[in-house]
């Protein structure tokens, strides 16, 4: 079973750019497909980028294509949210997920995703 803590949150203004990390323990990080996912005050959770196990598979949500990009560094146990031209909308706690696979999917649903983490919160300022 995978632990997951986030990091790199924080207060930027709109345009700017953050770079959000996944560190996972206490499970095979390289056999997990990962996702990011972000919830915006007052609103549900949504889907914002998920990678394959091998990093050679991505999926991102409309709003963020263009802006974010997924990456993971397997050695590292880490996953990486790089997030540029950050607009007010963004503002959000972001949580990544991990789900154990065996193939190369990808996953945009939070109920496939039986590990969280305790997020992290990005707040842009207009």
């Amino acid at each position: 079973q995978v632990q997951l803590v986030e990091s790199g949150g924080g207060l930027v203004q709109a345009g700017g750019s953050l770079r959000l990390s996944c560190l996972g323990s206490g499970g095979t990080f390289f056999r997990y497909a990962m996702g990011w996912f972000r919830q915006p005050p007052g609103k549900e959770r949504e889907f914002v980028a998920a990678i394959s196990w091998s990093g050679g598979t991505t999926l991102y949500a409309d709003s963020v294509k263009g802006r974010f990009t997924i990456s993971r560094d397997n050695a590292k146990n880490t996953v990486y949210l790089q997030m540029n031209n950050l607009k007010s909308e963004d503002t959000a706690v972001y949580y990544c997920a991990a789900r154990w696979i065996n193939d190369y999917s990808v996953f945009r649903t939070s109920n496939e995703y039986p590990y969280w983490g305790q997020g992290t919160q990005v707040t842009v300022s207009s």
